[in-house]
């Protein structure tokens, strides 16, 4: 069962947070669409996504080659809103609007690992 230590503990790191953040408003992403979002190493990546993970805050899916993260189904309503409201703040500031625009123009993952950018129409 997840404590609030525990969770806040576990969003209390920057890169966590903007993950956190990103799955709030996008709901499920692959690793490759995180780690080109907030633009950090995929081993990096791989290791915060861990954390998340064994602290039951996200649930991944594997299809394939590609492994999804979404927040836990099962995440305590306090915890739950308090993302929400973390990322109602965090979105007017950088870097979490960028890593935004970035996790948007990023459409499909392809069969070797990268994935198909979606040409910006602005």
């Amino acid at each position: 069962m997840l404590v609030p230590d525990d969770f806040t503990h576990s969003i209390a790191d920057s890169t966590r947070l903007r993950i956190l953040v990103l799955l709030i408003q996008l709901e499920e992403l692959c690793v490759c669409q995180l780690t080109d979002a907030i633009d950090v190493l995929q081993p990096k990546m791989s290791r915060h996504l861990s954390i998340l993970r064994k602290k039951d805050i996200l649930l991944d899916r594997r299809e394939g080659l590609w492994i999804f993260y979404r927040l836990h189904p099962d995440l305590p309503i306090w915890a739950y809103k308090t993302l929400q409201a973390l990322s109602l703040g965090c979105l007017s500031l950088q870097p979490y609007q960028d890593d935004l625009i970035r996790a948007k123009k990023t459409d499909t993952c392809l069969p070797n690992g990268y994935h198909i950018k979606v040409q910006d129409e602005s």
